[in-house]
Order: C-alpha cells, then structure tokens, then sequence
C-alpha cells in the first residue's frame, strides 16, 4: 500500500470515509525532542478500505483529515485516543467528534485496566500483531514495507475490536456508560497547556504560600519557554529544580549559582535572568492572590478501616460484574465516600452509583454486610 502524499488524493479518500458510520484512527508520531507531538503518520480505516496519509509529505494539505475528524456524522474510534485527540487539536484546533475509545470500552467490559491494543487485538480477534516498527524512526522517508504493514493493522484490526466492544457494551446494557468517559476526553479543556496552571502537575515539597507562588511563576515561564521553543519542558529545566528554586528562593545571580541542581553558568544565561526575574515575581505577589495549598488531611479516627472494607466491596463489586475496579472508584473517591455520604467524586453519580455507590452508602450505614462464601466475599443485606 503507498501512503497518500497529496491533497488531492486525501480529499478524494475522506470523502469516501464520510460515507461510513465509523472510521477506525491511529496516528504515528515522534515527542521526544519537541514539546508538540511531531505527527509522522496518520491511518484511517473504514469497514471498506485502509489508508495511510504521509503527514510528512510536502504540500500536502491535511484539511480534509480534520473536517473528516470534525464530522458529526462519523464516529471515530481510537486506542487510548487521548495523544491521537491532541495532535489534532493542536494543529487543527477541533477536538474529534463523536468518538469512541476501544480501551475505555474494555475497561467497561471487564477486559482489565488500560490493556494495550495488541492485547486486547489479541483476546478478540486472536490475531498476534508484530510490534517491531512501533518504535521506528517514523519521520524517515521512505517508509519501509513493515512499516505499513504494522500501521494498517493499527487500524484494520481496530474495525473488528469496535464492532465486538459495542456489540458487548449493548448487549449487557452498558452503551450509555462511555458517555461521561468520552465527554472528558473531547473536552477541550483536557488539552490545554494553560501555563498558569503548569504547577499544578508537579510534585514538589514546598509547604507555604509563598513557595508555592514562586513554584507557580517559575512553573508558568517554564511553559511558555517550552511551547515557543517546542522543546520538552525538562530541556528548558527539570522539575525538580523548579521546586528546589521555589525553596530557597533565589533573588541574585549568585544565589542562583548556589543551586547544585543547576548546571555551571545557567546563572549568566538567558534562562537563568528569566529564573530570577519569576523569583522576583512570585516573592512580590499580594498574598490574596497566592495558591492555596492543598494539604492531605488525615482520616478521622475509625475512617481507615471504612476505606479498607469499601476496597473490599469495590474488588468484588468490579469482578461480579466484569468491570475494571478503576473505572467504578479510585482510592481517593472511597477515602471521600468514607467521610462524606454525599462527596461529589464520580463514584456517586451515574452509572456508578448504581453499580457500587449506592451498596458503599449501605455498607457505611450498616444496611450492608461483606461475608465469605465458598472462598468467596460476597455482600449481605441486613434489615
């Protein structure tokens, strides 16, 4: 199969996909020296064809991809979509729409938490991918033969795992459970690089307000360095420097050297003027605009054990019904459930409530017991 290399060719393909009720999508693509993804290859797949979009290839347009991708009318369905969402997104500023992710379907259907593609290609359709070209060097051209051959079966495979996922979720009365998973992962706002917020995602051991608006501004410069350079954040500087300079704080160029973390002469560099210039700016700020820092509290006396017996209750709730445990509750939402009837963590509306939320709620109040039978726990009404 040759990659489709002109606009011309890509119009005439998406517009035969558009006919379809669903496409199947993957995309190839390279990260490791840039903050963008770098997309290399795009595959497509309807129930009568496959292609194979060079994206690298010169003057080539990929609007008719993305009005593919934003039409309503066709479902796309990804493996773990969420970096295949952004790219587009990114370059296109349209968020793919409906979609449908196998992963998420499986982790519904009981299939295990975040199984890969080939595993779950594999468990239905017995087919054994050869994984050798997934990490090739995809912005070398030409393209070698094995190359399109592993990414036609990223997407013809992916047809066959759709059909049998929505045949399931239907089936056991669970099609309407991917609504919320799938809203989170077209919300634009799971895409965007906000860099006032970019502190959010480090792990860092300041412990008063002030650290915390120094790690925010150094954070935030950081970020904007990163996407107007497009390099990878720890290229500009790592994050662990950040939350040692949000320590200690260094307002001089000498202060600066001080910091073992930081290479020999970064205090003289562009980079480390920009440092002490987000120092400057996080010491100075009015304290009411300071982050908050969120403490972990401790569990109230006897909570622990609560959380210990909800565990218990998830686990079996999650194989009864062959559910993946971490679809229904993480470990957060039972320490919150454990403390508070009516915490607003996912686990208590919807869908999940129904299937677990509902039993944790009576098994706080004493309404339900956990007892073993055969070797099995199982749940116990009690008057």
């Amino acid at each position: 199969m040759d990659p489709i290399t002109s606009t011309e060719a890509l119009a005439a393909a998406c517009e035969r996909l558009s006919r379809h009720d669903f496409v199947t999508v993957d995309t190839e693509f390279l990260r490791e020296t840039t903050f963008w993804p770098k997309l290399c290859v795009i595959q497509v797949a309807s129930v009568d064809e496959a292609i194979i979009i060079d994206a690298l290839a010169e003057g080539l347009d990929l609007a008719p991809f993305f009005a593919l991708m934003g039409n309503e009318k066709v479902k796309k369905v990804f493996h773990a979509g969420r970096q295949d969402i952004e790219i587009v997104w990114h370059l296109a500023e349209i968020i793919p729409h409906p979609v449908f992710d196998t992963q998420v379907a499986a982790m519904v259907l009981g299939y295990g938490d975040s199984i890969s593609y080939d595993q779950l290609v594999q468990r239905i359709t017995g087919h054994a991918i050869d994984k050798s070209s997934r990490f090739t060097d995809w912005s070398r051209r030409p393209l070698s033969q094995a190359q399109l051959t592993y990414a036609v079966a990223d997407v013809t495979h992916l047809r066959d795992v759709y059909k049998k996922l929505m045949e399931d979720l239907e089936s056991r009365g669970r099609a309407d459970w991917m609504g919320e998973e799938m809203n989170i992962l077209t919300s634009p706002s799971t895409y965007r690089q906000d860099p006032e917020t970019a502190y959010e995602r480090l792990k860092s051991r300041v412990r008063k307000p002030r650290e915390l608006a120094v790690l925010a501004e150094v954070a935030a410069w950081r970020e904007r360095e990163a996407q107007a350079r497009d390099l990878p954040r720890g290229r500009i500087i790592k994050d662990e420097v950040i939350g040692e300079i949000a320590v200690q704080q260094p307002q001089t160029a000498e202060k600066l050297a001080e910091l073992r973390s930081l290479p020999k002469g970064f205090e003289r560099s562009r980079y480390g003027e920009a440092v002490l210039e987000a120092v400057k700016k996080g010491v100075a700020r009015d304290p009411k605009t300071l982050p908050r820092i969120e403490r972990d509290k401790p569990l109230p006396n006897g909570a622990a054990a609560t959380v210990e017996l909800l565990k218990v209750l998830l686990r079996m709730t999650a194989e009864q019904n062959a559910v993946a445990a971490k679809v229904i509750a993480t470990t957060d939402d039972l320490e919150r459930i454990a403390v508070d009837d009516e915490a607003p963590v996912p686990a208590l509306s919807g869908w999940r409530r129904e299937l677990f939320g509902e039993r944790a709620l009576a098994l706080k109040a004493g309404r339900l017991a956990l007892a073993v039978d055969r070797g099995k726990v199982i749940a116990v009404e009690r008057d």
